[in-house]
């Protein structure tokens, strides 16, 4: 008779939700950013538009559909797209809280587009709003328009498409 080796499994570590970003530049090489409803925080952070990436979608197909779903508008088109994917980690204070928990954070494919349309084409007042309010900033205001969890991310992604904002600024 063999013996029953009885293993304590652990419980396994939530994983990296997959997700896209999208640095939206206008013509002038500023970055769409967007503050958000519902965070407590009193600095109620700015954000450029990221959000996950659905069953059977492609990150591309991703990043259009959030535009439209957060912003209104995907009058956007794509100037390029991260080489890797970006990650960040949910503060373990808002891990078990964010995403039912089943998540420690997530990893994006980024995009760098081109606002097609006009500012009046931008309406927050969606489905399900996510913001309050919007504004076109200088890319290197990024790191301290976002809580500070991201930071390194916004700055990663900054590096990645400086040639992109640089680019539009030019005549």
């Amino acid at each position: 008779m063999r013996a029953r080796v009885r293993r304590q499994m652990k419980p396994e570590k939530p994983g990296y939700r997959s997700a896209v970003g999208v640095m939206l530049l206008n013509r002038s090489g500023e970055v769409f950013v967007a503050r958000r409803i519902d965070m407590i925080d009193a600095a109620r952070p700015w954000q450029m538009p990221q959000g996950g990436i659905d069953k059977g979608e492609t990150p591309r197909q991703a990043a259009l559909r959030e535009l439209k779903e957060e912003i209104g508008t995907d009058k956007a088109e794509i100037l390029g797209e991260s080489r890797m994917w970006l990650k960040y980690d949910l503060p373990v204070e808002l891990a078990g809280g964010v995403w039912g928990g089943r998540y420690c954070g997530q990893r994006q494919k980024w995009f760098a587009m081109r606002f097609t349309g006009n500012d009046k084409d931008i309406d927050l007042a969606t489905d399900h709003p996510e913001f309050d309010a919007w504004k076109w900033i200088r890319p290197e205001r990024l790191p301290e328009m976002i809580v500070p969890f991201k930071r390194q991310l916004y700055l990663d992604v900054l590096a990645e498409f400086r040639v992109h904002c640089a680019a539009l600024k030019t005549p």
